[in-house]
């Protein structure tokens, strides 16, 4: 007996073509004007200190690769990894609005309970928060180290999580463009819209992006610092223009430099004060490519969140990287 495809009669897929053709919103559409220059803040403090000051539904991002409990250095090595990520986790469920997204870095692979797993993550979001889960996203590179009594592990992975349905999520901003020989192939499938084709296909949840070796430009010397294009792709993805996004395990500072990039309001911190060291040559780096974009960087928390509601800078410089183009 023929098994037919019949993805095109999916009733989801026929509502969001539906919608399309008649140009209705998505339901989690959000309003913006791109900001002139955005706000940064990054502080040496526990992450624990810094949720307990943010208000309720202050982040419209949280996007953290959090330890994984490995013993790579003192920040990598807990006792009980669930105990003290449960704390951040209820947490980041208070502080990130109705609309918004969290992701996490992390693995499966891990053979010791008492490590940071994704799974044990994900048991407890589903068993006892209110977290939804919306994507496993599988990073995948070729790169990596070898192995000889199990198969060499290839991915990570990351998990995306809302608090409801009415997320934002701007797939546009992340398409993938077509070949022109694919490209031809769609435009003839009367299943999708001619202007989303045009626009490029969605990137799928498997997501193949290089690990940085050690000679990357891109290297700022933090020993587990993720690329770039992962970073900026879900920041375009699960943002929006001068919307705030919170990474409270900032490591290399990957984040902020994207969200300066991508004008998006950032609050960055970590306990490892080398990561201000790394933050600035993020910042040097930046300056000699065309990204460069006009930011202020706040010296506290409240200082912060009133240069965005007052939309000025409290006497505080703007700085234009562009004008330290080399």
């Amino acid at each position: 007996m023929a098994i037919h495809n019949k993805s095109h009669s999916n009733s989801g897929l026929m509502s969001m073509n539906r919608m399309n053709k008649d140009c209705i919103k998505h339901k989690s559409s959000v309003e913006f004007e791109i900001p002139d220059y955005t706000n940064c803040l990054l502080l040496n403090q526990d992450c624990l200190e810094i949720l307990s000051k943010l208000p309720d539904n202050s982040i419209n991002l949280i996007l953290i690769d959090p330890p994984y409990n490995l013993d790579l250095a003192s920040w990598d090595t807990y006792d009980n990894y669930m105990e003290w990520a449960k704390k951040w986790l209820d947490e980041s469920y208070r502080v990130l609005s109705p609309n918004g997204n969290m992701v996490i870095f992390g693995g499966t692979q891990f053979q010791n309970v008492r490590s940071g797993d994704l799974i044990e993550i994900i048991h407890y979001c589903r068993h006892y928060t209110k977290w939804r889960l919306v994507n496993t996203i599988v990073w995948y590179y070729k790169n990596g180290m070898s192995a000889h009594r199990y198969f060499a592990n290839r991915h990570e992975e990351i998990i995306w999580l809302t608090k409801t349905d009415k997320y934002y999520f701007d797939l546009d901003s992340v398409r993938v463009p077509y070949s022109a020989k694919d490209l031809e192939v769609a435009l003839k499938d009367k299943r999708l819209i001619p202007e989303n084709v045009k626009k490029g296909k969605n990137p799928t949840n498997v997501w193949e992006i290089g690990r940085l070796n050690g000679n990357s430009l891109e290297r700022v010397g933090h020993p587990t610092q993720k690329p770039l294009e992962i970073i900026r792709r879900l920041v375009r993805a699960l943002s929006y223009p001068d919307s705030i996004v919170l990474d409270f395990f900032s490591g290399s500072g990957t984040t902020g430099r994207v969200c300066i990039e991508e004008k998006r309001n950032c609050i960055m911190c970590d306990k490892d004060i080398e990561s201000q060291r790394y933050f600035e040559k993020h910042i040097k780096n930046m300056q000699q490519t065309n990204l460069a974009q006009p930011y202020i960087m706040s010296e506290t928390l409240e200082g912060f969140f009133r240069n965005i509601k007052n939309n000025c800078s409290e006497n505080q410089a703007i700085i234009y990287p562009e004008r330290l183009l080399f």
